[in-house]
């Protein structure tokens, strides 16, 4: 599956491809703790890790709340690994996961997980593909086989590949070619990326799709499926001590494989403003947006990740925050409006503004109103009052993910996916309670200040 994280309201409208499904604005938040140094004490989960013989890194978050597990394994390859001209390959692949091993038959894998009184799913990123259950704690050692079976005795031939090809495209069609949002939002990246992948959308384009080979298929398979390549992070129900035995027995015995050599992509900065128009008769709600590039947690000026995150919280945090409240409560001339960051990447970030205008208004003037706004906001930055109740709702939001026994397995994966660590996760509530105005203000003018941007408008189709 590729789904999308609800950075806003808009944005899941606008049909950004991320992940498997729709987390919630907690969850978004929180995944972006893992751009954070090292140097603190553990305050957010206290996990335990090791790594096995074979590279494999575990993680496990001991949460003894209810008899839960979830069991999580991150592959560090995405869409942004394939080779030229074979897009959605990795997200072709994930489908197949599904399709049998050598001592399971096709769909017996998510027979498996319901019989056991399991929840599953799985999803592709630019960046990663994760694979999760959820179940009791003493169905873990199950999971942790069939999971590790697939890791590296898939089953791959023309009768499974084949429908299984048809189903992605079908997919493809459903969500982006009948979808006017997500239409504008695919055609959109094409345009702000003019030398990163990520310009290229996850689940691909159709006309590779259809050229896409079993031989392609095996290769990326045997390049990227690998313990060496891969996280398991288990949160629930245990303790590092149960986990340990079982991830040396399932987990451990599989070989390490030499991993291809990345490409080290270079995104150049824009040189000129542009503009993506879409028109479609099945739009009902207009809305305007505007994209700059951005450093990630991992890419870029990583030192104004933190602010960014605080600046996003200021410009959309809730009914008080200083977009909403100007735009849709004070002038009335807008249904939503707000500002994001999306910074969890290996590629580089996006600071982004959205606007819908409210029944009976022009898109464009409601655009040239956020337009002024972001203009202020370059002019006049942001006062220590804003940010200080900024990052204090930011450190609440931590609270709630230690409840979950979801939740950690996949912030944590998320971020030691792109390549940060522990560490850096359990360090969030220091670092962000470290960010002052300066830093916002420096991290406004780095990011907007004379920067060039994409502005994408969704527009119904005129009648004739």
């Amino acid at each position: 599956m590729v789904f999308t994280p609800s950075f806003s309201n808009y944005l899941l409208a606008l049909g950004d491809y991320v992940l498997g499904h729709a987390i919630s604005r907690i969850l978004t938040t929180l995944f972006l703790v893992s751009g954070m140094s090292a140097n603190s004490v553990a305050e957010v989960f206290n996990p335990q890790s090791f790594t096995l013989d074979n590279g494999m890194q575990v993680v496990v978050v001991t949460n003894h709340r209810v008899p839960v597990v979830t069991h999580m394994v991150w592959y560090k390859v995405g869409a942004m690994d394939e080779p030229p001209g074979k897009s959605g390959l990795a997200h072709y692949f994930e489908h197949l996961m599904y399709k049998g091993t050598k001592s399971l038959k096709p769909g017996e894998f998510s027979a498996t997980v319901a019989r056991n009184g399991g929840r599953e799913n799985a999803f592709t990123s630019q960046d990663y593909t994760g694979y999760f259950q959820s179940v009791a704690v003493d169905r873990l050692p199950l999971m942790m086989k069939i999971e590790a079976d697939r890791m590296t005795n898939l089953v791959l031939n023309d009768e499974i590949i084949e429908p299984e090809r048809a189903v992605v495209i079908e997919e493809r069609r459903s969500r982006t070619d009948n979808n006017p949002s997500a239409m504008l939002g695919e055609q959109l990246n094409t345009v702000l990326y003019q030398n990163h992948p990520y310009r290229i959308p996850i689940i691909g384009w159709r006309e590779e799709i259809e050229s896409l080979t079993r031989d392609d298929l095996i290769t990326f398979y045997r390049n990227w499926y690998a313990p060496n390549n891969a996280i398991l992070v288990i949160s629930g129900d245990v303790t590092i001590d149960d986990v340990r035995p079982l991830a040396e027995k399932y987990y451990g015995v599989i070989p390490s494989r030499p991993l291809p050599k990345r490409v080290k992509w270079i995104e150049p900065p824009l040189k000129a403003d542009r503009q993506v128009v879409l028109e479609n008769e099945r739009v009902r709600q207009p809305s305007w947006s505007r994209r700059f590039i951005a450093p990630s947690q991992v890419h870029g000026a990583t030192e104004h990740a933190y602010a960014l995150q605080v600046l996003g919280e200021i410009l959309s945090g809730g009914a008080t925050s200083r977009l909403h409240r100007k735009l849709v409560v004070e002038r009335k001339i807008a249904v939503s409006a707000g500002g994001w960051y999306s910074g969890r990447s290996r590629g580089p970030g996006i600071f982004g503004f959205y606007i819908s205008p409210a029944p009976g208004g022009d898109v464009e003037k409601t655009g040239a109103a956020m337009a002024a706004e972001i203009d202020l906001l370059i002019e006049k930055g942001v006062t220590d009052q804003d940010v200080a109740k900024a990052v204090q709702r930011l450190q609440d939001s931590a609270i709630y993910a230690r409840d979950s026994y979801r939740t950690p397995a996949r912030i944590l994966g998320g971020a030691l996916a792109i390549g940060r660590t522990v560490e850096n996760v359990e360090a969030w509530p220091e670092h962000i309670g470290a960010v002052t105005k300066d830093a916002v203000n420096r991290a406004i003018a780095a990011v907007l200040k004379d920067r060039k941007s994409v502005t994408a408008l969704l527009l119904p189709k005129p009648t004739t």
